[in-house]
């Protein structure tokens, strides 16, 4: 009990030092069982279209090289704990990643699914279509393999190599060496590292379809909280212009490069309506070039972002952890070693915000 009220009013001091007041977390036990009413997965959105290329296998079973296939779905794994009490949300993953970025910490802590459980939240867990177990249209590749197509037509698979992710995401200022107040379990680094897998995102339309399929996810499940990382960052924003009724509430955590984006007018006011939580962590301007210019700079484009659709009427809140007192976190806070510290200012946020709002 005393690790649990310690844990509550951290967030109160972190709220105080951010200037968005303090609101009692509610304590959460994260030693005694996780008890769910029911848990399972399934698919949702895909398109089924006609396709050539479809085998490209030299031994083994005929395989017809044209047929219909579906493409575009997305993996959902689902769990509502035995007292939900709060809101869904709907946790997406960032580039080369899948869901299992949100299960646990590379070195066996809890992870922020199953501490938004604890807390009484029912999480959802994507996989990004084209990637993991939402699978990806490989026609494309298999039309290079039977001389149907130039191999320079084949999309690019995007792989992130150690060192890449070691100084991208602000471990440390080169490969190898950390910051001195990392948050990162850096002892568990070489677990971080076969958490990557190849991302495909290269072969999705223009219009990814995982954001159709988060807004259907939403709308199925009679609303949620939709929180996107990194790539997926400005997934919940896109979500919301396609179809809003399901979303209550919109987290965007870290992007590289996503708030770049040019919003029509009608576009803000649309996303003014639903409350927007931005966070950014530490070590932006120290990470080495071009990284520091390209996280300085984003950073920046999320702040004008923020004032923007602040100017349209939207309750916008964005947190710097750095300035709210909380320092050496990486682009990977839901695996740092205070992580639990960084989702009970995301319960504190959507307590107030999304759900205290809607009453």
């Amino acid at each position: 009990m005393c690790s649990m009220l310690l844990r509550s009013a951290i967030v109160c001091a972190f709220a105080f030092a951010s200037a968005v007041g303090c609101l009692a977390a509610e304590p959460v036990d994260t030693q005694g069982p996780l008890v769910l009413q029911s848990e399972g997965s399934f698919f949702i959105g895909g398109t089924a279209h006609h396709a050539t290329g479809l085998s490209g296998l030299t031994t083994g079973p005929e395989v017809t090289r044209e047929g219909t296939v579906t493409t575009g779905q997305m993996y959902v794994q689902y769990q509502i704990p035995a007292k939900a009490t709060h809101l869904p949300v709907v946790m997406i993953h960032g580039g080369g990643l899948s869901a299992q970025a949100w299960e646990t910490t590379p070195d066996g802590r809890m992870g922020w699914s199953a501490y938004f459980l604890r807390s009484g939240r029912p999480v959802y867990l994507v996989d990004q279509a084209g990637r993991a177990r939402s699978g990806f249209d490989a026609t494309g590749y298999n039309k290079v393999k039977l001389g149907e197509a130039a191999a320079k037509d084949a999309s690019p698979i995007l792989v992130i190599g150690h060192e890449f992710a070691w100084t991208w995401f602000r471990i440390g200022p080169k490969f190898g060496v950390p910051f001195a107040d990392t948050q990162f379990p850096v002892s568990a680094v070489d677990e971080f590292y076969k958490m990557w897998i190849p991302d495909l995102n290269a072969g999705l339309p223009a219009d990814n379809p995982s954001y159709a399929d988060v807004a259907a996810l939403s709308k199925k499940i009679d609303g949620a909280v939709v929180m996107g990382h990194s790539e997926s960052f400005m997934f919940p924003e896109r979500a919301a212009l396609l179809d809003a009724s399901g979303v209550k509430g919109m987290i965007s955590l870290e992007s590289g490069y996503a708030c770049a984006t040019t919003f029509t007018d009608q576009q803000l006011a649309t996303l003014a309506k639903i409350p927007l939580l931005i966070v950014f962590a530490d070590h932006h301007a120290d990470a080495p070039e071009p990284f520091g210019s390209r996280w300085t700079t984003s950073m920046q484009q999320c702040r004008d972002f923020a004032a923007n659709l602040t100017k349209a009427g939207g309750d916008v809140t964005f947190m710097h952890l750095p300035e709210m007192g909380i320092h050496g976190n990486t682009h990977m806070f839901m695996l740092d070693k205070n992580n639990l510290q960084i989702a009970d200012l995301v319960f504190d946020w959507i307590d107030k915000h999304v759900e205290h709002r809607a009453q």
